[in-house]
């Protein structure tokens, strides 16, 4: 994740996570082909310590169409990466605002437009086409690091009429037919059109395949409006798995691996106590979470849950180019992810771009995953076991492995060993620059060997005691700069306790 990342994420506010809720504003029925408009006005204050301001209308019968637009002033510029005085924007229908209501929810995109609308067939992104029912209606503001006040306006325009066609969704396929055992290579943490991005779905997928990907994990903030159509775009051969990045006020985290149209709520702080049964929502669903870029030093970008990251499944300790803040940020996180697997956590490492635009390379970084197949039930529990390693681009091949007796193993994989064991261990990556550094680590600060490419590969074979935890690889682009160029989950080399 780069510094500029922190603008489109928007600084949350810190403080009790409540809500409020302003005056109910009433529309009369009218004759179809009629429209009508009425507006909010209100303001927030560095004193206000909601974290949501609901604005309530009632809809009456015979609405084809809301659309609603809002403005206030230009969100300032600190000139470190995020803006202050932000505000976002959501609704949700008459089934309600309660939290994990996701019946209720009806569309999010943060501060990304300033208008949309939505009917029973059509939407803006973000937002989620349907029935539009009689009954109450919020508007769902987000103040976000009001550092003074900021005056707001929202205008909700109603437009009567016969209903019209009804929404007919489109979700990706679940599975590439004919696929079988391999490793296949993703991004899971991909932004579009859908939220803050500025990508279409179509050119993502462009991006995708000419970076040698073989799926990508959507991940849009807060919302599942793109998932009910990727089915439209997806090439033959290719893997989209629907996925949310839930922008928690205590960090984020990715939804993968979810049935099509499901949203998973955000509206929570670490002091909530909430976060394990979202996550726990996911996993029961199939899907996996994954604690996205938890080291940039940002409140609510960072990580502010437990420090074991206990509850979720796995850990993004690579999102985005080794280089500039971004660098610094990875390293933080691979050290934290590093600890937790000396002390007994093994969190499989995740690698992901985080792409907004054509500029942050799609697959840079990417995870390539050992599976049975290029579905989403394979791919998923390939990362859910760790049997995976991390690169920098498609051009990087890395083999993994160690040995004992007649068990061989690769990343995630059980090798069972005792003190007095020699256990053989074997790394050899390619398509590397000459001089990068292949490395075999293991708990603390054990390392087990090191070598330097040359013509483009390395090779490195080593013998690690029996009773070590684990061993794990990395590749850096040299020992003066750290940059990483692959990284493997760990192989785990003592008996299942």
């Amino acid at each position: 994740m780069s510094s500029h990342h922190l603008d489109r994420r928007r600084l949350l506010l810190s403080g009790a996570g409540v809500a409020t809720t302003a005056a109910l504003t009433t529309f009369e029925p009218a004759a179809a082909g009629s429209t009508v408009t009425k507006k909010f006005r209100g303001h927030f204050s560095p004193t206000d310590t909601e974290d949501w301001r609901y604005l309530p209308f009632r809809v009456p019968r015979g609405v084809r169409q809301i659309e609603v637009s809002y403005s206030y002033p230009p969100p300032n510029d600190t000139g470190f990466g995020f803006s202050t005085n932000v505000i976002d924007i959501g609704i949700f229908d008459p089934s309600g605002v309660g939290l994990g209501n996701a019946a209720g929810f009806r569309g999010w995109t943060g501060g990304a437009r300033s208008s949309f609308r939505l009917s029973r067939g059509s939407a803006t992104p973000g937002y989620l086409a349907g029935p539009i029912e009689p009954g109450r209606w919020r508007i769902s503001l987000g103040p976000y690091q009001i550092m003074s006040r900021v005056d707001y306006e929202v205008t909700v325009t109603l437009r009567f009429g016969p209903r019209g066609p009804a929404f007919e969704s489109a979700p990706a396929p679940t599975a590439v037919p004919g696929t079988g055992h391999g490793w296949y290579r993703g991004d899971l943490h991909v932004h579009t059109v859908f939220s803050d991005g500025s990508q279409t779905r179509r050119q993502v997928l462009e991006y995708a395949q000419a970076a040698g990907l073989d799926f990508i994990g959507t991940s849009e903030h807060n919302n599942s409006s793109a998932t009910r159509t990727w089915g439209r775009h997806v090439p033959e051969g290719f893997l989209v798995i629907n996925g949310e990045e839930v922008t928690t006020r205590g960090g984020h985290w990715l939804a993968t691996g979810l049935p099509a149209d499901t949203w998973i709520d955000w509206r929570y702080r670490p002091e909530d106590d909430r976060l394990a049964e979202f996550t726990q929502q996911v996993r029961d669903l199939g899907g996996l979470s994954i604690a996205a870029h938890p080291s940039v030093p940002v409140p609510s970008i960072r990580w502010d849950y437990d420090a074991g990251f206990s509850e979720v499944d796995a850990v993004e300790v690579w999102n985005g180019p080794w280089s500039g803040v971004n660098a610094v940020f990875n390293a933080q996180t691979v050290k934290r992810w590093h600890t937790l697997l000396s002390a007994g956590t093994f969190k499989p490492a995740v690698g992901n771009s985080d792409t907004h635009r054509q500029a942050q390379q799609i697959g840079l970084a990417q995870t390539v995953v050992r599976a049975e197949s290029l579905s989403t039930e394979a791919i998923i529990a390939g990362y859910r076991a760790g049997h995976s390693w991390i690169a920098e681009s498609s051009g990087i091949g890395l083999t993994f492995t160690a040995t004992l007796g007649d068990v061989s193993g690769e990343c995630g994989d059980r090798v069972p060993s005792a003190v007095g064991d020699e256990v053989a261990v074997h790394l050899e990556a390619s398509g590397l620059d000459d001089g990068c550094v292949a490395t075999l680590l293991g708990p603390a600060a054990a390392t087990y060997g090191t070598a330097i490419a040359s013509g483009g590969t390395v090779v490195l074979d080593a013998t690690v005691p029996g009773g070590t935890a684990f061993v794990r690889a990395e590749v850096r682009r040299s020992s003066a700069t750290g940059q990483m160029v692959a990284l493997t989950n760990p192989i785990l080399l003592t008996p299942a306790g």
